[in-house]
């Protein structure tokens, strides 16, 4: 009951934050700026409220201190959760607010992102003493990583925060794939009773379903970087306490195509001078292959859906 309610409170906060944050967002002028490179469909996109992340973040805090506020566990998530958010946000407001369009420079946000993930995984390594023993995907059974551990760790939140970023380039798209990840925690932290990991990944899926209302096309708000790299920070951080991190590729699989995309388009153009995909990352090849933006994000939906059932399998 106490779980449920915590997803209810989440879910009613996000939601009815909306009509109150979004014309603030409006009224300020922080709006989303739209490359001329990128689909021709995405133009009229130009203005629309970013930064909307905070809708899905703000319940996060309230949540664990209404429901787990004794959980060293939970408050070192929303620590990692909200330090990505708060890269993010700084990232969002030079570019919308100060118009510096590449925002936070590139070395600025990986040194932030950094000292973030190290802190947390000394936090959950060395003060909480998490188990070290982490699952295998199919059924293999566990594996110690031992001093692996921490690099292991920090690699993953960072490599989650940035493609979770990566993604979000479609209304709804990394929002409903982030939620349906977020599920799998849920169920997960219920299966084998880690309250922490249930309550925070409910919190994190109501609070994004709330977001959705907004998001789905077409958008009324975009989640900006505040946004995706707090998500990829939270799928990090929760497999990480859940000992589920070897499992992430599956949990995130779509994250994971995304970033290959983008790294395979990058090597065939300059070893070849040819491209892969008709744009990366590959969201844009369907969608300059004619598909409607609505048929991408639930046919990549679909696509997450599965790989959390693989994880689980």
């Amino acid at each position: 009951m106490t779980l449920w309610a915590a997803g209810l409170v989440a879910f009613a906060l996000a939601f009815g934050m909306g009509p109150v944050i979004i014309p603030q967002l409006t009224r300020l002028k922080l709006g989303q700026m739209v490359r001329e490179a990128g689909p021709q469909s995405h133009l009229k996109k130009q203005g629309t409220p970013t930064m909307g992340g905070i809708l899905f973040l703000l319940p996060l805090p309230v949540v664990v201190a209404i429901f787990d506020r004794q959980s060293l566990e939970a408050w070192a998530l929303v620590f990692l959760i909200w330090g990505f958010g708060l890269v993010g946000f700084a990232d969002d407001f030079l570019k919308v607010a100060l118009k510096r369009p590449l925002g936070l420079r590139a070395r600025e946000k990986l040194l932030l992102q950094i000292i973030l993930a190290v802190v947390f995984t000394w936090v959950v390594g060395q003060v909480l003493h998490l188990d070290q023993n982490y699952v295998l995907p199919f059924g293999l059974g566990t594996v110690s990583l031992q001093w692996w551990f921490g690099p292991l760790s920090v690699l993953a939140i960072l490599g989650s925060g940035n493609a979770v970023n990566i993604t979000d380039g479609l209304d709804g798209l990394a929002a409903g794939a982030t939620a349906i990840a977020m599920l799998f925690f849920t169920f997960w932290g219920v299966a084998f009773h880690h309250n922490t990991v249930s309550l925070v990944g409910l919190a994190m899926a109501a609070g994004l379903l709330g977001f959705l209302r907004y998001n789905v096309h077409p958008a009324r708000v975009f989640m900006g970087d505040t946004g995706s790299l707090a998500l990829g920070a939270a799928l990090a951080g929760l497999a990480i306490v859940s000992q589920t991190t070897l499992l992430l590729p599956l949990i995130g699989i779509l994250f994971v195509v995304e970033t290959l995309s983008v790294i395979i388009q990058v090597i065939s153009f300059k070893l070849t001078g040819k491209r892969v995909f008709r744009m990366s990352p590959i969201h844009h090849h369907f969608e300059l292959g004619g598909w409607p933006e609505e048929r991408v994000v639930s046919v990549f939906w679909v696509f997450s859906i599965l790989g959390a059932l693989l994880a689980w399998w």
